[in-house]
């Protein structure tokens, strides 16, 4: 029973350190890379379509995106749909590809960026810290309906509390080098 809440918890923590990932996947450190069109959708002929699932791109060079609509008639939307985003990146459309030049951070902005990451690493170390109430509630309830001995509820708890320090280590890890990479020169 134990052994069952533990991994719930455990595959609901997980669940929150991958969103995180790939929300710092999407977050601009002055590297050109796929993953910053990933939240950006195009309206493909009346379907909002995100723009890897309808294009090619590519990583010519560290600070160049180049984005090859299959359907060439599609360039314009997805023009438009990339400087109605947040990127803050304005494309080269030249009628059979589009470019995207990913400019120099500044320090200022570096430091935005980091702030940006602490309060949604914060919000992710948030969400494990509700999973690990949640869990121990469900422990609780179990030795409350004499299901468990409280020696049992106790381990258990411990155990909770150990997977959710070791989770929120990983999520100061991600933070850790996502912050490196923003601030790398």
């Amino acid at each position: 029973m134990i052994g069952d809440i533990l991994k719930d918890a455990e595959g609901k923590m997980r669940k929150a350190i991958e969103a995180l990932k790939r929300d710092f996947a999407g977050t601009r450190a002055g590297r050109a890379t796929p993953a910053l069109l990933e939240r950006i959708t195009v309206d493909y002929y009346g379907t909002p379509t995100p723009i890897n699932r309808m294009a090619t791109i590519t990583v010519p060079e560290p600070r160049l995106l180049v984005i090859q609509p299959w359907d060439r008639g599609q360039l314009s939307a997805v023009e438009r749909a990339i400087l109605k985003s947040d990127l803050g990146i304005t494309p080269a459309n030249d009628g059979h590809l589009i470019r995207l030049a990913v400019p120099q951070l500044t320090h200022e902005r570096r430091q935005e960026l980091v702030k940006s990451l602490r309060r949604k690493a914060e919000e992710e170390r948030v969400t494990v810290r509700n999973l690990r109430r949640e869990a121990n509630e469900l422990i609780e309830e179990l030795q409350g309906e004499g299901e468990i001995s409280e020696d049992d509820s106790f381990r258990g708890r411990e155990q909770v509390q150990k997977l959710t320090d070791r989770m929120v280590a990983e999520v100061d890890q991600v933070l850790q080098a996502k912050e490196a990479e923003v601030l790398e020169v």
